[in-house]
């Protein structure tokens, strides 16, 4: 009787520590926020999958690997969906974007964090930042109206008629548009350029001044110790930066939409007019008039979800990697 009465007045004890001063509800609140995030997750992993279940019956795997897509049915042609086109098109406009947009980025944050005057480094930081808030479709008006004209005439055309007959994806015969894949991957380079900088320039400005001090106590010069010193302690959250831009390209919309062309087949170059996951899913979804192409659609949502996903993954394993060292060996 007497144990059983300790150990209860010791539960009451501890119910006490806990809610003394508000830390356990506040450590319950914020527990309840972090969980909260794992079902939205769950959720939208099983609204998708279950959406999907008419197309992944009807198509399986092969929807994967087809590239036709016809979603009105006729006496000669069938409704017929593949989600080829849209994969393709959002792996090449994003690689095109991260290739173009990472490598200024990158300089632009290391400028600002280690090179830029004192005076311009909050004027130059704001504009980054403006640049990043302002709206997608802005930038596909932009794109449209400024950006397409010019760059079908003085860019795609001759390259079309020049490299293009020794290069097959650099040529076509359908450069007039204004409309393709490497003109919406430039216009999402602008796009994730302000987001990958202002990241990379935040992570610079972490890191210890001793790791710049031990090399400039050894003549190492302004360059070196950048990219000594400064540069691989912060490569972790250079990597961060870069696949968040990486994910707003694979996830962007509009301004995709009003680029990339929105034609529902394999491009054979990068003048064509092609589509993406996100813009052909935007363009459909709400027009769709029967139930499989509503969950065609939906399958091709959660096709670029598990991209995300992937990515995502693997760009953590490298962070791993690259903390971590090659395998057998650990950095000191």
């Amino acid at each position: 009787m007497a144990q059983a009465q300790a150990t209860r007045e010791t539960f009451r004890e501890r119910i006490a520590k806990r809610t003394q001063h508000g830390d356990g509800i506040f450590w319950g609140l914020t527990l309840s926020f972090a969980l909260l995030v794992i079902v939205l997750v769950f959720a939208i992993v099983w609204v998708t999958w279950s959406d999907s279940q008419l197309a992944r019956e009807r198509f399986g795997w092969a929807f994967f690997t087809s590239g036709e897509w016809n979603p009105v049915e006729t006496p000669v042609n069938p409704v017929s969906f593949g989600a080829m086109p849209a994969i393709v098109g959002t792996l090449v406009s994003s690689a095109i974007a991260l290739i173009l947009a990472a490598p200024v980025a990158i300089g632009i944050g290391i400028f600002l964090a280690e090179l830029c005057p004192p005076v311009l480094r909050t004027p130059l930081s704001f504009m980054v930042e403006l640049l990043a808030a302002i709206p997608s479709v802005i930038y596909g008006v932009w794109g449209v109206m400024v950006f397409a004209p010019f760059f079908t005439q003085n860019v795609a055309m001759p390259i079309s008629q020049t490299i293009g007959q020794v290069v097959p994806w650099l040529g076509g015969d359908r450069v007039s548009s204004g409309r393709g894949l490497l003109i919406a991957g430039i216009i999402l380079s602008i796009m994730i350029l302000p987001t990958i900088a202002a990241i990379t320039r935040d992570v610079l400005t972490l890191v210890p001044n001793s790791q710049r001090e031990v090399l400039l106590a050894l003549g190492a010069t302004k360059w070196e110790v950048i990219w000594l010193a400064v540069v691989p302690y912060a490569r972790a959250g250079i990597i961060g930066a870069v696949m968040l831009g990486l994910g707003r390209a694979l996830g962007e919309t509009m301004a995709a939409t009003m680029l990339v062309g929105n034609r529902p087949q394999v491009p054979e170059t990068l003048f064509e007019p092609a589509t993406t996951a996100a813009s052909l899913v935007a363009s459909e979804l709400v027009n769709a008039q029967t139930l499989i192409h509503e969950s065609a659609l939906v399958l091709i949502a959660l096709a670029l979800f598990a991209i995300t996903l992937l990515l995502n993954l693997s760009a953590r394993l490298l962070i791993w990697y690259m903390n971590r060292g090659p395998v057998g060996r650990t950095r000191a």
